[in-house]
C-alpha cells in the first residue's frame, strides 16, 4: 500500500484536492469529507488505469512542511 500526499484547497463554495505525485488526478466536493472520499476514488481509478496499461506506479515523493515567517 502506497501513501500519496494530497493537497486540499478551500474554494468559495466547495473544496478541491490533488496529488502532486499523480499529475491530473484531482477531485472536488461540497465538504472536505466528500472531497477526501472523491480523491481516494480518483487515486484508485488512476492507479488501476496505470496497472492496466502496464505502466509503473509513481513512487510517492512529495512532502509538506510549514515554514514560519
Amino acid at each position: 500500500m502506497q501513501k500519496y500526499l494530497v493537497i486540499f484547497e478551500k474554494a468559495k463554495d466547495n473544496y478541491s484536492a490533488y496529488s502532486p505525485d499523480l499529475p491530473g488526478c484531482i477531485a472536488t466536493g461540497k465538504t472536505r469529507k466528500e472531497t477526501e472520499k472523491n480523491i481516494k476514488a480518483a487515486i484508485n481509478f488512476h492507479l488501476d488505469g496505470l496497472k492496466e496499461d502496464g505502466l509503473p506506479l509513481p513512487e510517492p515523493s512529495s512532502f509538506t512542511e510549514y515554514i514560519e515567517v
